[in-house]
């Protein structure tokens, strides 16, 4: 808009200023008696004096009773053309004006007029003519200059605006890295301190935090307290079946083992629904593993146990070491069962939230069905092995707290494959 308006102001002022210069010259020449153009004009403007400045003007005869031509002396005796009446005519002003080709390769703006300049009907025709190259060119320069002030301007209004928003959205950052803390078990509440329009926020999340660590202590003490309350029926049935014996007793002793299973079972169940809840536990993987493989090898010293962690050296697990060592440790301890001769066991990362646990061996292995039969609670596919038939179960219900997933499938090595996918912490 700015530009636009230069221009046509520029344009304006370079009509006027033509127009003005072609009255004066009018008022300047006259002519003989014998009908001869006569006079000096003075425009007062020096470029009507240099050779080829772009600036000129000329008189010129109009009618036949009229001789002679004058010149500015920047014309140097050349002539620009005239365009004829026929394609540009005079306006009701005796006026015309229209655009030709310079003599220095410029464009020219020129303005005519036809005056009698006596009563003999002796006529002139009065030709002034300007750079309009010139003007087209300090428009353009105008425009750089604009561009460039304007360009300025804009750029400090963005890096202005830039810094206005990281200082204001600073407040926010610390509340993200508070909540990170807390998330990754580094602090315990958000710090405070914030801006007036945050610490509400910061407010409503400690007394939530609070609200949750007070509803995980108060399962757990419940947890507990039913673990103690079941503890002591339990073992006096288990004392009561040694005493019993023979069929019967051994019958109540194994139900009694199956009841202390199930009840050990679903209070663990208990206990990760509470801690689900939570946002503050974190477990380092690979030590887990490592530790549970140790044990695996001494209870297995027949088989080969491979463990591939290079993958799993910054992994976090987001849940409790004892619900990661009761994943892993049951799904170790069936494959022990079933294994020839080797297992393997890996870890690695499944995008920015997530990690597999894969465990495989050469054994038997399982059909389709038999995969569908063994995630059943309490299913056993070969009543010959010792357990309870709860692993892959108790497994199951673990991942599904955390939002995980376990996938059963043939080994490369032969055997059974174990997939299973929990959340981790960046």
């Amino acid at each position: 808009m700015i530009s636009t308006l230069y221009e046509r102001t520029a344009r304006q002022g370079f009509e006027n200023l033509l127009g003005a210069q072609l009255y004066n010259l009018v008022n300047a020449v006259s002519v003989s008696s014998d009908g001869v153009l006569q006079g000096n004009p003075d425009l007062g403007d020096l470029r009507y004096a240099r050779p080829l400045s772009g600036w000129y003007w000329e008189v010129l005869p109009a009618t036949g009773n009229t001789s002679g031509r004058l010149t500015s002396a920047s014309m140097v005796l050349l002539t620009v053309p005239q365009a004829s009446v026929a394609d540009v005519p005079f306006d009701q002003m005796y006026r015309r004006s229209y655009e030709e080709p310079g003599l220095d390769g410029e464009t020219l703006e020129v303005i005519e007029t036809e005056v009698v300049l006596d009563s003999d009907n002796h006529t002139a025709r009065f030709r002034v003519m300007g750079s309009l190259s010139a003007v087209r060119d300090d428009i353009a320069a105008f425009d750089r200059t604009l561009l460039f002030y304007l360009g300025t301007v804009g750029l400090g209004t963005v890096l202005v605006n830039v810094i206005v928003i990281l200082v204001a959205l600073r407040p926010l950052g610390r509340v993200r890295q508070s909540l990170a803390d807390v998330r990754e078990g580094r602090a315990e509440r958000l710090k405070t301190g914030f801006p007036v329009e945050i610490e509400p926020l910061a407010i409503e999340m400690n007394a939530l935090i609070d609200n949750n660590r007070r509803i995980v202590e108060r399962s757990r003490t419940q947890v507990g307290n039913l673990a103690h309350s079941l503890k002591t029926p339990i073992a006096i049935l288990t004392n009561e079946a040694a005493t019993i014996g023979d069929e019967k007793g051994r019958v109540v002793e194994e139900q009694a083992a199956r009841m202390n299973s199930q009840v050990q079972h679903y209070l663990d169940r208990a206990r990760m629904a509470a801690q689900a809840q939570s946002v503050v536990f974190r477990t380092p993987v690979k030590d887990v593993l490592e530790r549970i493989v140790r044990v695996i090898v001494k209870l297995n010293p027949h088989l080969d146990v491979e463990f591939e962690g290079d993958e799993a050296g910054d992994l976090v697990f987001a849940g409790e070491k004892q619900d990661l060592e009761e994943v892993v440790g049951n799904l170790l301890d069936n494959a022990g069962k079933w294994a020839n001769a080797r297992i393997r066991l890996s870890c690695r990362p499944e995008g920015p939230d997530r990690f597999a646990v894969s465990i495989e061996d050469d054994g038997p292995g399982l059909t389709s069905a038999e995969i569908r039969e063994a995630l059943k609670r309490g299913r056993r596919l070969d009543e010959a092995t010792p357990g309870s038939g709860l692993g892959l179960a108790i497994v199951r219900d673990i991942v599904g707290e955390y939002r995980g997933s376990l996938e059963l499938r043939s080994s490369k090595l032969g055997g059974l494959a174990v997939n299973v996918m929990l959340p981790r912490i960046r």
